[in-house]
Parts: C-alpha cells; structure tokens; sequence
C-alpha cells in the first residue's frame, strides 16, 4: 500500500514525499482511515511504529478542509497530551514537517522553560497544541489557553504517563475539554489501569493493535553479558573500542550515574554526553542534535529523559543497568530496529539484576542470548546480606519510577508542577 491509497489531500502526500515517506506503516494504514471517520480509536503499538504519523496526517487533513469555516485568529482545535518534553517538541517537528504545506499553526508547551514564548505563541493563535500536563495545567490556570473550540484530543504513551503519575493531571485537563469532541488514545501497553482510563474518556472506539502487547521487535539482535557491576565501566568502553557500534544510546537508571558514566567514557577519550532531567533544556537538545548528527558517539540517558528519542539508523542500544520493569526493558531496546532497520541492544547484568532478567524474559516470551567470551565475566555468584533485595515489578508504577531514572519518589507531586513552586530542578 501506498499513501496516495488512503485519500490523503495533495498537500499532505506532497509533504510526505518531501519527507522520503511512500509506504505506511502497518498501524498507519489501520488507523488513518478510522481518523479521519472522526472516530475515537484506542491504539495499542510500541516504540518505533510511527504511530505519530498515524494521528499527525488525518489531523492535519481535518484541520486543512475544515480552514474554510475559522474567521479571525486561529484558535486551538487539537491538544495532544504527552509525558515528556522530548516527545512533545518530535510530535510538534512531525506536525510541522507533515503540515508544511496547509498553513497549520503548532505550539509546543513543556515546563523546565520560561513560559513567555509560549504564552506568545498561544496569543498569536495555534490550530495545535503538543503540551506537557503540568505546564499545561499551569498555563490553563492562568488564562493563556482556552479549549472551547477542541475538536480532536490525542493522548499519547498513556502508559508512560501512568508510571510518571501524572494521570491525576490528565484527569483535571479532561474535565475541561468540550465534550462533544474525538479522542485518539495511544498506549505501547494496555495495563489495567490504562484500559480503565481509555473507558471514561473514549467513545465507542475502535481499537487498532499492530503488534503483541511488550514484544520485542525482530530487527533487534538482543544479548546479554554477565559481569559485576565494578566491572560495568570496563566491558563498556571494551565495547566501544569496536568500530561497528556506530552509535550507542547507553541507558543509565539514575541521572547521577549517566553522569558517571560520561565522566568515564569521556576519560577514555570516547566522544559522549548525558541526557537527564538535572540538564537544562538546551543542553539536552544540543546533546541529542550533536548524537543524531555524528557528532557524539556515545548518549548516555534515564528512561525518562529517552521516551521519545526518535534517531534514524541508531546502530546500539546498551542497558548499563537493566531496568526493574521489564516493559521498561521494551521501551529502551525500541529506540533501535526501527523501520524495518537492524539493530543490536546489550544488556549488562550482575548479580543482583538477574531476577529482573528474569521477569524481561517472561514478558518478550525468549531467553535473551548470553555472550560470555568477554574479558570481564561475572565472579560474584551470590547477593551480598548487605545488598538491597531487587525490586520488583509488583511495586507501584509510581513509586518504581521514583527509583530510576531521576524519577519521583513515592507521593511527591508532579515535577512539571513542583517547578512553579520554586522547588523543581527539572527532569
């Protein structure tokens, strides 16, 4: 199939072409129709699906033949919803890129940032806003953006949303939409609270699944390496000495130990820079622009920093410390073996992690193949008494994700709206 096959307006497959884009992904061809029906769909795919085009086009055709009906300055007619700022600014670069040609205006608002061009773009009248929910809320509150005239809500990794509690967020943001409107909501996994919230919000909907939930993509060569965690550093830059990990996106499960790392791989003369929530926002940009460009070889980040890091042709995804949520484990490895592209994701894992590598194997439903001729293998065979017990995923989302990643802790309130009080260092 081709996209001039699913009644796409000129402008549209113009962009499109411009773009490099003939053939639509499994879960665009099924869900672009069912958009542009104007039907509520509950999508179910994982990382790296383009599942953003999947909303992105059929909106944008909507806003385009309905442009004849506005008079006056542009007001909001779709609010996409997503957890992370890293996200939010791709989807507004895919709408921008998609909607070159139908004079669509986007605005992305994310916190960590002075509001004032936000707010400044709001005035000047947007057909799109891509939006963060604490920063959201915040410029709802204080009369910058108004959602009388919604026609199209989309939530995106709703999932992700769930384990960053911000869903009591989402919530609040919901209660202000029209209710005459269409929801688009879009989850890599369907857990039961996530299938819960889809129930209040949409409307008989269509559901669109393109691959089983938590499964691992098959242009993924996975493997795993056995060693201590002192050695972790070592079989890294071990690793990098190899000319065939072109790129490697490294994933750390704390800001403080990205940071370690870098300081590490950067003493060993390696070209690398972190990505975490304690970075500024230009710094985090100017880190992923120099790592997509070949600038940097070696990205170092937290799982939150990473959800939405879309790099074409990334060669290596490493997991320095394997996650304790084994869909976590789905997430990173995505970043890699996108678009029918190959990819290759490594996994360190001492002792205390091999309970987690347990509950991954389960989830992907295959054991991950074990490299063992490496010159720094596993020697410590048994937990240490003083060691903590691993945590495992029969926690809460919330409180997990405040052990990794930089993440909250157990009921703290959300970091977007901590940040008004004074009080937050950004993620």
């Amino acid at each position: 199939m081709k996209f001039e096959e699913l009644n796409l307006i000129e402008p549209l497959l113009k962009a499109l072409k411009a773009e490099g884009y003939e053939t639509p992904t499994p879960i665009q061809q099924k869900a672009i129709p069912i958009v542009l029906e104007k039907k509520d769909l509950l999508g179910c795919a994982q990382t790296g699906t383009g599942k953003t085009a999947a909303f992105a086009i059929p909106i944008l055709q909507r806003l385009y033949t309905e442009a004849g009906d506005e008079k006056g300055r542009k007001t909001i007619k779709t609010l996409i919803l997503t957890p992370t700022r890293e996200l939010a600014i791709q989807i507004e670069e895919s709408f921008k890129a998609y909607g070159k040609y139908t004079n669509t205006a986007c605005a992305v608002i994310f916190g960590g940032v002075n509001q004032r061009s936000q707010t400044e773009a709001l005035k000047r009248g947007v057909d799109v806003v891509v939006a963060t929910p604490g920063r959201l809320l915040d410029l709802m509150n204080q009369g910058h953006v108004h959602l009388q005239h919604l026609k199209v809500f989309v939530l995106d990794e709703a999932d992700r949303m769930l384990d960053m509690g911000f869903v009591h967020d989402v919530k609040k943001i919901i209660t202000k939409l029209p209710q005459k409107r269409q929801t688009l909501f879009f989850s890599a996994t369907m857990p039961p609270p996530i299938v819960k919230l889809a129930s209040t919000i949409l409307t008989n909907p269509i559901r669109v699944e393109v691959t089983p939930v938590s499964s691992t993509a098959d242009t993924i060569k996975q493997a795993v390496y056995f060693t201590d965690k002192k050695n972790k550093k070592d079989l890294l830059k071990h690793l990098l000495k190899d000319n065939s990990v072109q790129s490697a996106l490294i994933f750390s499960r704390t800001k403080h130990g990205a940071d370690k790392i870098v300081k590490d791989l950067q003493g060993a003369g390696f070209k690398a820079l972190a990505i975490h929530g304690n970075k500024s926002q230009p710094a985090r940009q100017n880190a992923l622009k120099d790592f997509k460009s070949g600038k940097i070889r070696a990205l170092v980040a937290t799982d939150i920093a990473a959800r939405g890091i879309d790099i074409d042709e990334l060669s290596h995804v490493i997991n320095f410390e394997l996650p304790n949520i084994p869909e976590t484990y789905v997430h990173r490895i995505g970043r890699t073996g996108r678009a029918g592209l190959k990819g290759i994701a490594i996994s360190f894992c001492d002792i205390e992690e091999k309970e987690y590598l347990r509950d991954i194997q389960k989830l992907i439903g295959k054991s991950i193949p074990v490299i063992d001729n490496h010159p720094f293998p596993m020697l410590v065979n048994t937990i240490s008494p003083k060691a903590k017990t691993p945590e495992r995923r029969n926690r809460s989302p919330r409180e997990n994700n405040g052990n990794q990643s930089g993440g909250r802790r157990q009921n703290q309130k959300p970091a977007e709206q901590k940040h008004f009080r004074g009080n937050w260092r950004g993620r």
